[in-house]
């Protein structure tokens, strides 16, 4: 095993009955780097991330982790029972090993102290998922596992969050495995991207993976999920120079774009 690597996965395959969902995969994750995995619902993503967490016996293949390898691990959504009365201080608890120093500090890495005394059900999308993430970063992680982080967060707050995960990884040095949609709002967070459905259709940084026809085939052309129609009013003309100009009798003209503002 490279020393570099906390995690290396050599001719991974897992089947379910005669179901084969992951087949025949090879990766590594080293120290310092984020990874993230994308592709369609039921690629396999979770199962890869699960057999990498230990909870899935695979069916061929060897994974092999560093000896003492921390995990730190933020599901793709909790469900809490809304009659059970519970502040963020007290969920954080239920991590029994960390101090109150150790929750303290993992707050203010997710830039969320002010929520301490908050109730957990009262907190936003975005707000819980900094909630979660803290609670992952208590195990002090040399990886950080993240299932679907910016699932409920609006797209504001996935940029903030996939920069926030960016400057973790920073500050602790760790590895991040991240499963993620939305190619184009990780690619300014992400070192290597993994898309996957079933095996490993391309791998590479963003930018080399977005022009792939793998997968251009499997999400379509690069940019074209950020073009959307939509209706607008004038108030106001332009000239042949796009020089503006009044209406004639203040009337309002719509009109239909495709992409971009006015």
């Amino acid at each position: 095993m490279n020393p570099a690597n906390l995690v290396e996965i050599s001719g991974l395959s897992i089947s379910f009955g005669n179901n084969t969902v992951i087949d025949n995969i090879s990766m590594a994750l080293m120290q310092g780097e984020i990874t993230t995995l994308i592709g369609p619902n039921g690629a396999g993503k979770t199962t890869l991330v699960k057999a990498v967490l230990g909870l899935l016996t695979p069916t061929e293949g060897v994974i092999q982790r560093s000896a003492t390898l921390r995990i730190g691990y933020m599901p793709q959504k909790l469900h809490i029972d809304t009659t059970f009365p519970l502040t963020v201080e007290r969920f954080l608890k239920t991590a029994a090993f960390a101090s109150t120093a150790d929750r303290h500090q993992a707050l203010q890495s997710v830039r969320a102290e002010n929520l301490l005394k908050q109730s957990v059900h009262s907190l936003s999308g975005g707000e819980m998922q900094r909630v979660l993430l803290a609670r992952a970063l208590l195990r002090k992680p040399e990886l950080l596992v993240l299932d679907e982080p910016a699932q409920g967060v609006d797209i504001n707050g996935q940029t903030e969050l996939y920069k926030l995960i960016a400057s973790i990884r920073d500050k602790y040095n760790c590895a991040v495995l991240m499963i993620s949609h939305d190619l184009h709002l990780v690619m300014a967070a992400t070192d290597q991207v993994i898309c996957l459905n079933h095996h490993i259709c391309c791998s590479g940084h963003p930018e080399q993976v977005s022009t792939d026809p793998s997968y251009i085939e499997l999400f379509g052309i690069p940019g074209a999920e950020d073009l959307a129609l939509y209706s607008h009013h004038h108030n106001h003309r332009h000239d042949n120079h796009g020089d503006i100009l009044p209406l004639p009798d203040k009337q309002e003209s719509d009109h239909t774009a495709c992409g971009g503002h006015h």
